[in-house]
């Protein structure tokens, strides 16, 4: 290819071609490809090629201070303990959601431990410092620098030699050497690939601030994401003042823990009891609210499912549901239906989770098959009765895993009963809590009248 020629590329895998096409032909994705100029390539010569010293397995050692702990619990469950030295992070969210001032809250929990240099390539040092100010961050060790020259923030870093660097954002940070404009697929994926192998050869952690695109990923190519460590995501709805940071990837930990922060006008507070906020405001003696009890790593969330059935006024009833998955609150529907004998055909149904969060955990169907009900039939489900356990096609109620930390953290907020599935009953032991196993739903339906 001529030198100056424009490429294509693919945002999503990164995927060059010599002309634009509608679909990448590697990953499938639709309208993906942008054009670029192609960096400039190095020349291939036929000079003599040094082999890289190579250690055996028993001959690298691991240090104790290996990891880092940032002393933000929330942060340190998500990160699987700490931030693992010679690591490269990625932390991503909508604007406006909290991520800049995570990192400089976490430069003021880290300033007598490690010695932090902060990039900004949005903001001005005058505006970090009233943000700084208005935070409380006081630290001493932390060093701001102001640039987007992705070439002299490499030749600081190596100067300066930090332990911690942020970068805020990648997205505004560019090469030189390349003729594409910042942000560009090019210069995304240079940039990381760059600070990647400063991380490792100089084994300092560095965490990047990645922009999202409309879907809500983050923006440019993939490969952005299979080069990091470690990815993060920030989320929450901008109308509430609680965050929800999920680790979607992590080479050193767990991708299923979250960590929950509520936005002070101080900055970030970590939330120790989510499941006690979620049930705060709960209505009491109330048809089409119920329980549930979900896992999101090793930790027990419980939560509020609200639930409203009505006539109709269409020809087609309508089913909405905000935070549970709309085809399987169908699911549910279906099954309440044909095993259950509760007709919805003509009835509007609407689901919602209380809190902005999102179940993805299968034991919520019990909950949810319940506020339904308790809603169609105008009959509360008791206050002090919680439910989880996964419905299947037949009705039946599957078992699902952690109960006895489920038990244990309804014991705690109060609750006095629970709905549990029977194969699961012969196990646990006794923690205080009535226990009321059902194989069926119609069994569930039936023990609300108890």
């Amino acid at each position: 290819m001529a030198k100056g020629k424009p490429v294509y590329i693919c945002n999503e895998c990164g995927f060059e071609s010599p002309k634009w096409n509608g679909r990448c032909p590697s990953c499938g994705a639709w309208n993906s490809f942008e054009e670029q100029l192609p960096a400039p390539s190095a020349v291939m010569g036929g000079g003599i090629r040094q082999a890289a010293a190579c250690l055996s397995l028993a001959e690298i050692g691991t240090k104790a201070e290996v990891r880092c702990k940032t002393n933000v619990e929330e942060l340190d469950r998500v990160l699987g303990g700490g931030i693992v030295r010679g690591s490269l992070i990625l932390l991503g969210g909508d604007p406006g959601i909290g991520k800049s001032t995570l990192l400089l809250q976490i430069c003021e929990y880290l300033k007598n431990d490690l010695n932090i240099l902060y990039v900004s390539g949005e903001e001005s040092g005058r505006q970090l410092k009233l943000r700084a100010e208005r935070l409380g961050v006081t630290s001493d060790s932390l060093s701001i620098l102001t640039a987007n020259d992705m070439d002299a923030i490499i030749a600081t870093i190596e100067q300066t030699k930090p332990e911690l660097v942020m970068i805020d954002s990648i997205q505004t940070m560019s090469l030189s050497g390349i003729s594409s404009t910042a942000g560009s697929i090019t210069q995304v994926r240079e940039c990381t690939n760059l600070l990647m192998r400063l991380a490792k050869s100089m084994d300092i952690s560095i965490m990047l601030v990645g922009h999202v695109n409309k879907d809500g990923a983050i923006a440019g190519p993939k490969v952005l994401e299979h080069a990091v460590d470690v990815v993060l995501y920030f989320e929450g709805d901008r109308n509430f003042s609680y965050r929800i940071l999920r680790a979607v990837k992590n080479r050193y930990g767990s991708t299923n823990e979250i960590g929950v922060f509520e936005m002070k006008n101080s900055g970030l507070e970590q939330v120790p009891n989510p499941s006690q906020m979620l049930l705060d405001g709960r209505p009491q003696g109330v048809s089409g609210t119920c329980a549930a009890c979900v896992m999101e790593g090793s930790r027990p969330l419980i939560l509020e499912v609200q639930a409203l059935v009505t006539k109709t006024s269409f020809g087609n009833p309508r089913r909405m549901a905000t935070g549970f998955d709309y085809n399987r609150a169908a699911l549910l529907l279906a099954v309440l239906e044909k095993r259950a004998g509760y007709f919805f055909g003509a009835m509007d149904a609407y689901v919602n989770v209380v809190g902005g969060f999102k179940l993805d955990d299968p034991s919520a169907d019990l909950s949810v098959a319940l506020s339904l009900v308790s809603s169609l039939c105008d009959r509360p489900v008791p206050d002090d009765l919680l439910a989880f356990g996964e419905i299947g096609l037949a009705g039946e109620i599957r078992p699902v895993s952690h109960l006895e930390q489920r038990l244990r953290e309804a014991k705690r907020l109060g609750f006095t009963r629970c709905l549990i599935p029977r194969q699961m009953s012969r196990s646990v032991e006794d923690i205080g809590l009535r226990l009321i196993p059902v194989s069926y739903l119609k069994q569930a339906i039936a023990a609300l009248e108890q």
